[in-house]
């Protein structure tokens, strides 16, 4: 028998349902991946997620193994590689935007001591259990903050996808083999 799961999933995707079991809304706040996913997620806005988890291991190459020490130093002829790669998403705001934003994360690194910590400053250690919505006071509050630290592409919903994506909101659905799973883990 099939496990039940959220009905978003596109179950004919290997990596879909893998992204789904395996990684979303499970806590991970390991700073490499707070980085990674907060790339890939500025790259979904006006987007689906499955396009850009699609071409996560394409990104994964181009953006040196979301190295954020080499993303935030990419210069014009790194950025007209990027923007020629019919492998990635080929916005040249959003490229630019993923060199910007590499450079705040640092900052934030430097300020908070972890980007982790950062995130901390708003949710503290709660986890929130929430399903069928898009934002929610939490990802409006980091979203203004990012915004007014220069951020682009990092708006209240791509924020919120973003805090599923590393578990900090857990929004699996009731029926779904993996809501019971995420949440004994808390």
């Amino acid at each position: 028998m099939e496990k039940q799961r959220c009905k978003w999933c596109n179950l004919k995707n290997p990596l879909y349902v893998s992204y789904h079991d395996y990684e979303w809304c499970r806590l991970n706040l390991e700073e490499d991946y707070l980085f990674e996913m907060l790339l890939l997620e500025s790259f979904q806005a006006g987007l689906s997620w499955e396009c850009v988890l699609n071409k996560r291991e394409d990104f994964r190459i181009a953006y040196d193994n979301f190295d954020i020490d080499l993303v935030s130093s990419y210069d014009d002829i790194k950025v007209q590689e990027l923007l020629s790669n019919p492998k990635l998403i080929r916005n040249r705001l959003k490229v630019n935007a993923s060199i910007g934003n590499a450079q705040i994360f640092k900052s934030i690194q430097k300020e908070f001591g972890s980007f982790q910590a950062y995130l901390k400053s708003f949710a503290g250690e709660q986890i929130i259990v929430e399903n069928d919505q898009v934002t929610n006071a939490l990802s409006d509050l980091i979203s203004n903050d990012l915004k007014k630290r220069g951020m682009k592409f990092v708006g209240s919903t791509i924020i919120y996808s973003y805090l599923q994506a590393i578990g900090i909101i857990s929004s699996h659905e009731e029926g779904c083999f993996m809501y019971q799973v995420v949440e004994s883990d808390r």
